[in-house]
């Protein structure tokens, strides 16, 4: 293992996002706002209580999954997107550092980044709502884990993307929406019968439920179910990257 190249790579990643760390942050964060001052406001008036828990408090864990979701790939997609652009991806891949040590240091960036967000913004939500963490440490394996295989998402978006304007297609027009209808604001088992079936082939809601349980101790589908589609998803991004380097997809000339 060549910890050097695996530091030097994350080093400058995440300098990278520490020169823009007040927008990185300040964005997240003023969103996490407006969603609990809009939702709770509007929704929460109407809706007291879901599952025996208040409205506000409910939505907390789904909010912190839809800001890491959308972090994670965002910042993978261009940490390893940039170098391409610049052709300085030709320098790492000519130095003696081996693609696990390349995935590794822009991976632990992205996911890095991520679970700190994800934090900041759990610390945000505790201002305006009581929280309560049933399992701190179902939540910090949850956080670290899903931010870990987005992360891995965005790397694969990061290689595949051939302009800017690519890079923000799969996050905005693919996990946003699907992030919204995995159950961030409300419970799957609010829907229709058909609906909640239809509901069951989006893997976030799994990662939302799971996530969800560790809070509250409730959910959707077991977390055992969550954790190991979450792993499955983990599993099928790293045979993708394997893939990628095998067959030097978009990273050789």
């Amino acid at each position: 293992m060549n910890f050097e190249a695996v530091r030097a790579i994350y080093g400058f990643e995440m300098a990278r996002w520490g020169r823009t760390i007040m927008q990185s942050i300040l964005s997240p964060v003023l969103s996490t706002s407006l969603y609990f001052i809009v939702f709770g406001a509007a929704i929460g008036s109407r809706i007291a209580e879901i599952d025996g828990i208040a409205y506000g408090a409910f939505i907390v864990p789904g909010l912190i999954m839809l800001m890491l979701l959308t972090e994670s790939t965002s910042n993978a997609a261009f940490g390893i997107y940039f170098p391409r652009f610049a052709g300085t991806i030709y320098e790492i891949l000519s130095a003696p550092v081996s693609p696990f040590e390349i995935v590794l240091g822009y991976v632990g960036a992205a996911a890095t980044k991520s679970v700190i967000l994800g934090l900041i913004i759990l610390a945000t939500a505790s201002l305006f709502v009581p929280i309560r963490i049933a399992h701190p440490g179902w939540m910090i394996g949850f956080l670290i884990l899903t931010a870990v295989t987005f992360s891995l998402l965005g790397f694969i978006i990061g290689i595949w993307a051939d302009g800017f304007e690519k890079l923000q297609i799969i996050p905005m027009l693919v996990l946003m929406p699907l992030t919204f209808l995995g159950g961030t604001f409300y419970s799957i088992n609010m829907l229709p019968p058909f609906w909640q079936t239809v509901a069951l082939f989006n893997p976030i809601v799994y990662l939302i439920s799971g996530f969800r349980w560790s809070f509250y101790e409730v959910s959707d589908v077991s977390v055992a179910v969550s954790f190991t589609m979450t792993l499955v998803f983990l599993a099928v991004c790293l045979l993708v990257i394997w893939r990628i380097f095998k067959t030097g997809y978009r990273i050789k000339p």
